[in-house]
C-alpha cells in the first residue's frame, strides 16, 4: 500500500489560531514553522490513534487482485474512483460495476476486482477522517494535537529527547486509539 494525500485537511486559521494563542504568539513571522508543527502533530496524533484526525482526500495504490484488500486508512467516509494504472503509469477510470466496495460502519474500507485486471495495480481515491473540519474535531483530539505541536516549539532548541508523544497528550488520544490484534 502506497498511500498520498492529495487535499489535506485546512489548519489555517483555526488550528494555527488555537496554537498562536496557546504559546502566546501575535505576530505572523513564525506561521510556516507553525503550521508545519501542527501537520507533523496530525501526523503523530494519525500514528497513535491509528484514525486520520481532519478529513482529507487520499489516494492508496494497492495489486489489482479479485481478493477483498482493505485500506489501510481509517475512517474512510467515501470513495470517490478507483483507476487503473498501467505499467508506463497511464490510468484509466474503473466503472462501479467492476469492483465491490464494502465501507463498514467503523470507518473500514475494503475493495475488491470483478474482473480480471489488465493492469498490475489499482489507484483509489477515497476521503477519510475523524472529522470534516477543525472546529468539529472531538476536543481531547484537538487539545492533544495542539499541546504536542506547543511541546515540540518548546523543545526545538533542546538538546535533550524526550518521549514523543508527551504523557498528557497520549492521555488525551487514548480513548480514540484503534487497537489491532497481530
Amino acid at each position: 500500500m502506497k498511500r498520498a494525500i492529495l487535499v489535506p485537511p485546512a489548519l489555517v486559521p483555526g488550528a494555527l489560531d488555537e496554537l498562536k494563542n496557546w504559546l502566546a504568539i501575535s505576530t505572523p513571522q513564525d506561521d510556516i514553522s507553525l503550521t508545519a508543527l501542527l501537520t507533523s502533530a496530525l501526523d503523530m496524533c494519525e500514528a497513535f490513534t491509528r484514525q486520520m484526525p481532519l478529513e482529507a482526500q487520499c489516494e492508496e495504490v494497492l495489486p489489482a487482485v479479485r481478493d477483498w484488500q482493505r485500506l489501510s486508512t481509517t475512517p474512510v467516509q467515501s470513495v470517490t474512483g478507483v483507476e487503473q494504472i498501467a505499467t508506463d503509469g497511464a490510468r484509466t477510470p474503473l466503472g462501479a460495476g467492476d469492483y465491490a466496495l464494502d465501507l463498514a460502519a467503523d470507518g473500514t474500507a475494503r475493495i475488491r476486482l470483478l474482473a480480471p485486471a489488465v493492469h498490475g495495480r489499482i489507484a483509489v481515491r477515497f476521503a477519510a477522517g475523524i472529522a470534516p473540519s477543525w472546529d468539529t474535531l472531538p476536543e481531547a483530539l484537538r487539545h492533544g494535537i495542539i499541546r504536542l505541536a506547543a511541546y515540540n516549539y518548546r523543545q526545538r532548541d533542546l538538546d535533550s529527547v524526550k518521549p514523543v508523544p508527551p504523557a498528557a497528550v497520549a492521555a488525551l488520544w487514548s480513548p480514540w486509539r484503534r487497537l489491532r490484534l497481530v
